[in-house]
């Protein structure tokens, strides 16, 4: 029986793991979970159904603490990692944005398995973040690297030549022309059900480029080495090529529970996690190279990867305030990438070399947010 921690429980990937460790009891017990607390009622609910140990939230402690006696509810901004630091048997970081960054520095410090989603915590402090785990401490869980993982299986490491990560395109992979879409349209992913930032930032392609630089520090990989392609099917999740020229991928229906349920019961696969390709059907899969005019994101993400240091940070914190800022209604969506750019270019010069800890981090991200906020007054109708 593993004893699970679940951060960030109240979205897309919190719940799909909680109904895995539901579904699985002979397997799973759900020791902790922690949120938000913006929604008290789910928070309260799950709790209940999962008959965890403690919960962790932010806001509404009190109600959320009265509907549940029996629970420790640990409250304040440092809930999560207070939770991501319970010993346990794994820890999933299902969190959004670089607020994962605390509760993943607390699990790895804990002692933890790290089940990690939280894609931000690589990108804005990999080298920190990476300097802490042991071998095998950190599982991935972003499809696309989960994918990675189980398709460099096939082969020794130093077999490996190449990874490709694949990229759905988005909603308007097909429109030249994007002056003008509303918030509805660029929600409209055409495989996946996420969150409203992940599912922008899969429009800009800014999360595409955000897996670049997660998949360098968790594969080791150098950027050159690293490629994304447009598959607009999304099943086949990444692909690992290696030095005889044969390429392994790992392919399944779009959805996130295989992912999830591999990283929690690794090195052993989850028996029906997830329902199968259905071969009885034709399918067509296409693959195309992505066109760096069109996403220039994507060439901005690995321009900061390669010079390391503090821009990731940089180029992410701009990245949250122009996708908030769009969501608000308070800039146009062909204003987001423009902004992360301006954003970059005036710190790069002054970016940190090296990210030391939390504080660091939290100063250059707090540095690039002040500079975006005012390329969004700039830029706001």
């Amino acid at each position: 029986m593993r004893e699970v921690v679940v951060l960030g429980s109240t979205g897309s990937i919190g719940r799909q793991a909680l109904e895995i460790i539901a579904a699985y009891p002979d397997k799973f017990r759900a020791l902790a979970i922690s949120s938000a607390g913006s929604d008290p009622a789910l928070v309260i609910a799950q709790a209940r159904a999962l008959k965890v140990s403690y919960v962790g939230v932010v806001s509404n402690a009190d109600v959320i603490g009265q509907a549940l006696p029996d629970v420790k509810v640990i409250d304040g901004e440092l809930a999560s990692s207070q939770i991501a630091s319970l010993a346990c048997d794994v820890v999933i970081n299902g969190i959004t944005g670089s607020i994962g960054l605390g509760p993943t520095l607390a699990a790895l410090d804990a002692g933890n398995i790290l089940a990690l989603a939280n894609k931000e915590s690589l990108v804005v402090a990999g080298d920190l973040v990476m300097s802490k785990a042991k071998p095998l401490q950190i599982i991935p869980v972003d499809s696309e690297h989960s994918a990675i993982w189980q398709s460099a299986l096939a082969g020794k490491r130093d077999e490996i030549s190449k990874v490709i990560l694949t990229a759905s395109g988005g909603p308007f992979v097909d429109r030249n022309d994007v002056s003008g879409v509303s918030l509805e349209d660029a929600l409209k992913h055409p495989t996946w059900s996420m969150g409203a930032v992940v599912t922008i930032n899969s429009a800009t392609l800014v999360n595409k480029g955000l897996e670049i630089i997660e998949a360098h520090h968790l594969f080791s990989m150098p950027y050159s080495a690293i490629e994304a392609v447009i598959h607009r099917q999304s099943v086949v999740h990444s692909l690992v090529e290696f030095v005889d020229g044969s390429t392994i991928a790992q392919a399944s229906p779009p959805n996130m529970k295989g992912a999830i349920a591999y990283a929690l019961n690794f090195p052993n696969r989850l028996v029906k996690a997830t329902a199968p390709i259905n071969w009885s059907i034709k399918h067509e899969w296409s693959f195309q190279p992505i066109d760096d005019t069109q996403f220039p994101a994507l060439a901005l993400a690995r321009h900061c990867g390669e010079i390391g240091g503090g821009l990731p940070a940089i180029f992410n914190a701009a990245n949250e305030i122009a996708v908030a800022g769009f969501i608000a209604g308070k800039i146009a969506f062909t204003s987001i990438v423009p902004l992360v750019e301006a954003v970059v270019a005036q710190s790069e010069k002054l970016a940190p070399q090296r990210l030391r800890d939390l504080v660091d981090v939290s100063a250059v991200q707090d540095d690039a947010r002040m500079l975006a906020r005012e390329h969004l007054i700039r830029l706001a109708p």
